[in-house]
C-alpha cells in the first residue's frame, strides 16, 4: 500500500497525470491475460497482442 501512496505523491509532485490512462490500460490488458490464460477466450485475447 506504501508503493501506491508513493507513486501517487510522485504523480502528483511531477505533475505526470497523463501516465495514470496508460498504467490503468497496462494493468487492465495484464489482468485480463492472467484471468483468461486457461480458458476458451485465451486466443481471442492474444489476437490483440
Amino acid at each position: 500500500m506504501s508503493f501506491l501512496n508513493e507513486f501517487w505523491e510522485f504523480l502528483r509532485e511531477r505533475k505526470k497525470f497523463w501516465l495514470l490512462p496508460i498504467i490503468f490500460v497496462l494493468l487492465l490488458m495484464g489482468g485480463l491475460i492472467v484471468l483468461t490464460q486457461g480458458s476458451a477466450v485465451a486466443p481471442f485475447v492474444y489476437t490483440l497482442f
